[in-house]
């Protein structure tokens, strides 16, 4: 990221990927009284660096990846931000425990 002086504009989008900081797939749950207005908390997230995957009105579930999950918690409308567990099955020839 290149040094700016105070007062200067960014030369670029702020939420530029960073190699350091790696993307976790994420489920946010959108609160009763925002979910009429869903796709503004989707807008939200992505403004707080989310990448938005499905907004899901029906379960009022938006999906997708970040790299800065705190961040999320502080869009109005959010009532959690879940990481998603992946799942691991094993090999087909494994015996079955």
């Amino acid at each position: 990221m290149t040094e700016r002086e105070p007062g200067d504009e960014p030369a670029h989008d702020e939420r530029e990927y960073h190699p350091a900081m790696d993307w976790t797939k994420v489920s946010v749950t959108v609160d009763d009284e925002h979910l009429d207005t869903i796709d503004d908390v989707a807008e939200g997230l992505r403004e707080r660096g989310m990448q938005v995957e499905q907004v899901l009105p029906s379960v009022g579930i938006v999906t997708g990846s970040a790299q800065d999950i705190a961040a999320l918690n502080s869009v109005p409308g959010v009532a959690s931000v879940d990481l998603e567990e992946g799942i691991d099955i094993g090999p087909p020839d494994q015996e079955i425990q």
